[in-house]
C-alpha cells in the first residue's frame, strides 16, 4: 500500500480501536437489565463473558499494563489516559505521516461496529463467544499485517511503533492473552452437541471483521469497480442451506407478480452464476419446475424455503431471495417491477426499453 492509503487508513482503524473497548464494556448491557427486569439470578454465562470482557477493556485502556509494570502504586497512574492503547496508536500514526491524527467514523466503520456490538451483547450466550473470539483472534493477523505494512511503507523501525510492539511483538504481547482468554470460553459455555452451530456464528463473526478491512482497503485504484461488491451471508430457515452471494451493499431487487412469487414472497436479486457459492447442505436442495420447464426452483426440504434458484432467462446465473440474506450488510434495496404474468410480453417489453439489456435481469 502507498503512504497515501495508509494515511485514510490509519484514521478508520484508530476510530475502531477507540470505540471497540466501551463497546465491549457496555456490551453486557442489556444482559443485566434483562436479568432485573425478570427479577432472575443472573446466568453462569453472563458472568463468564462480563469477566473476560472486563480484562480486555481493563488492558485496552492501558490498567494492566501499569498494575504489571508498577504494582498496586501505579494505579493512581490510569488516570493518565495517553496508556489507553488507541491513544499509543494515535502516537504511532501521527509519528508516521508527520501530523496529528484523528479517528474517522466513517459509514464504513459505524455498520462494522453497530453490527460488531449486536454479536457481543447477544443474549445468545454461544453468540457472545463466537463474536468475542472471532474479533480477538482477527485483531491478532489484522495488526500484525497492519504492522508490517506500516514498517515496510514508511521504512519505520518496528519497535518504535508502541502501539503494535506491545499488541504482538516482544516475548510477552497482549493479543496472546486475549486470544487465550475469549478462547477459553468456547470449553465452558459451548456444549458438544452445538459446535457446529458455534462454528458457523464463528466464522459469521470472523466473516465480519474480515469484511470490514476489505472495505476499508482502497482497491478501487487497482480492482476498479471490484469495491463496490461484498460477500453477503444467505441461510434458508431451518440453516441447512447455507451460502455466500457476492454483491453491493446497495441491492437493486425485483419484484415479480407471477403466481410462486406470489405465493413465496420471493424478493429477486439477480447475479451470474460465479457469485453464489453454496457454503453447506446443496443436499438438501431439492428441485422444482413448472410451465416452461426451464426455470430450475431450488427449496430447502427440510423448511421448504427457496433461498435462490436457476431462472429462466438465464439458466446459468442464480436468482437470490434477498429476504434469506442477513440483512446486517445491506445498506439499501431499491426494488423495481416486473410482470411475470406476462412473462413473455413484459420480456420483449424489456429488450425493447433497453439497448443493451443485461442477461441476468429477468425472471421466470
Amino acid at each position: 500500500m502507498s503512504e497515501e492509503q495508509l494515511a485514510s487508513l490509519l484514521p478508520e482503524y484508530l476510530a475502531m480501536s477507540q470505540a471497540f473497548p466501551y463497546l465491549q464494556a457496555g456490551s453486557q448491557r442489556d444482559l443485566i437489565f434483562d436479568a432485573m427486569n425478570q427479577n432472575r439470578d443472573l446466568a453462569r454465562d453472563i458472568e463468564m463473558t462480563s469477566v473476560v470482557a472486563n480484562f480486555i477493556c481493563w488492558d485496552e485502556t492501558g490498567g494492566y499494563g501499569q498494575i504489571l509494570r508498577g504494582g498496586k502504586a501505579a494505579l493512581p497512574d490510569i488516570l493518565v489516559t495517553d496508556k489507553f492503547h488507541s491513544n499509543l496508536l494515535r502516537k504511532d500514526a501521527s509519528q508516521l505521516l508527520g501530523r496529528p491524527i484523528r479517528p474517522n467514523y466513517s459509514a464504513t466503520t459505524k455498520r462494522y461496529l453497530h453490527s460488531l456490538y449486536a454479536g457481543l451483547s447477544s443474549k445468545d450466550p454461544l453468540v457472545r463467544c463466537a463474536y468475542m473470539v472471532a474479533f480477538e483472534l482477527h485483531a491478532a493477523d489484522m495488526i500484525q499485517s497492519l504492522w508490517t505494512t506500516l514498517v515496510r511503507t514508511f521504512k519505520a523501525r518496528p519497535n518504535d511503533l508502541e502501539y503494535f510492539r506491545s499488541h504482538v511483538g516482544g516475548e510477552d504481547p497482549a493479543e496472546k492473552y486475549h486470544g487465550e482468554m475469549t478462547s477459553r470460553l468456547i470449553g465452558e459455555l459451548v456444549p458438544a452437541d452445538r459446535n457446529d452451530r458455534f462454528l458457523s456464528e464463528f466464522d459469521r463473526a470472523y466473516r465480519l471483521s474480515l469484511q470490514w478491512c476489505r472495505d476499508l482497503v482502497p482497491i478501487a485504484s487497482v480492482h476498479g469497480d471490484d469495491q463496490s461488491e461484498i460477500e453477503h451471508c444467505g441461510r434458508c430457515h431451518c440453516g441447512s442451506v447455507k451460502f455466500y452471494v457476492q454483491a453491493p451493499r446497495e441491492l437493486s431487487a425485483v419484484r415479480c407478480n407471477c403466481s410462486i412469487c406470489q405465493m413465496s414472497g420471493f424478493v429477486h436479486l439477480l447475479v451470474p452464476g460465479n457469485k453464489l457459492r453454496i457454503e453447506s447442505g446443496e443436499e438438501f436442495l431439492t428441485e422444482y419446475q413448472f410451465n416452461k420447464n426451464i426455470a430450475r426452483h431450488t427449496f430447502c426440504r427440510v423448511c421448504g424455503v427457496k433461498p435462490f434458484y436457476r431462472p429462466r432467462s438465464n439458466p446459468a446465473g442464480f436468482s437470490v431471495n434477498i429476504r434469506c440474506l442477513d440483512n446486517r450488510t445491506i445498506e439499501r434495496i431499491t426494488m423495481s417491477e416486473f410482470d411475470g404474468k406476462h412473462w413473455e410480453q413484459a420480456f420483449r417489453s424489456m429488450h425493447q426499453d433497453l439497448e443493451s439489456c443485461n442477461e441476468h435481469t429477468t425472471l421466470e
